[in-house]
């Protein structure tokens, strides 16, 4: 579980991100919540994801941070000049046939639209790395949709990441899976 430290990044002073922790202000939370359910209604907008279930994502929000701390993972919310405007998440994954050892699944990366251009996305996906490789993690996955977050894929792959094998159940079309090994 993540300590809820907050990070500043030099390239921006105004910007803050922050582990969202047990005993994370219920302020924090509730803006957390909001930016994930915000991604979810993302989702269920583009073509192919009519089986995307929000009802699911709406206990992820309801549990928070609890949701992905319970499954060995956390989360990190991100604040440009007080106002909040990103969010991603991970979970740890069962090895198996398609899942290497000692491996997270990354989730629900989201920036807002007015933040974004200011490689928020980035900031926070290197964290989670970073946190992957402090706790000793051998691979991050993902899954996501090329043709409705073009950026976050392009993104991906220029971080590193690389098709991989489907390792979940994702029910929405037309996904790619992808990994990154360290």
């Amino acid at each position: 579980m993540d300590d809820g430290k907050a990070e500043c990044t030099s390239a921006d002073s105004a910007l803050r991100i922050e582990g969202l922790g047990a005993a994370a202000e219920e302020v924090r939370v509730a803006a957390a919540r909001e930016l994930l359910l915000e991604y979810g209604r993302f989702v269920i907008a583009q073509p192919g994801a009519a089986r995307f279930c929000l009802g699911s994502l709406q206990r992820e929000a309801d549990g928070l941070p609890m949701s992905y701390a319970d499954q060995g993972g956390g989360s990190l919310l991100a604040w440009l000049r007080g106002e909040p405007v990103g969010f991603v998440a991970w979970r740890a994954l069962a090895p198996g046939a398609h899942v290497a050892t000692d491996a997270w699944e990354m989730k629900r990366l989201w920036v807002r639209p007015a933040a974004r251009g200011r490689r928020l996305g980035r900031r926070l996906t290197q964290a989670v790395l970073d946190r992957a490789v402090a706790a000793g993690r051998k691979a991050v996955y993902l899954d996501t949709a090329p043709q409705a977050m073009a950026s976050a894929y392009r993104l991906y792959l220029e971080m590193g990441f690389m098709p991989c094998s489907r390792y979940n159940d994702n029910p929405v079309e037309g996904l790619a899976f992808m990994v990154k090994f360290f």
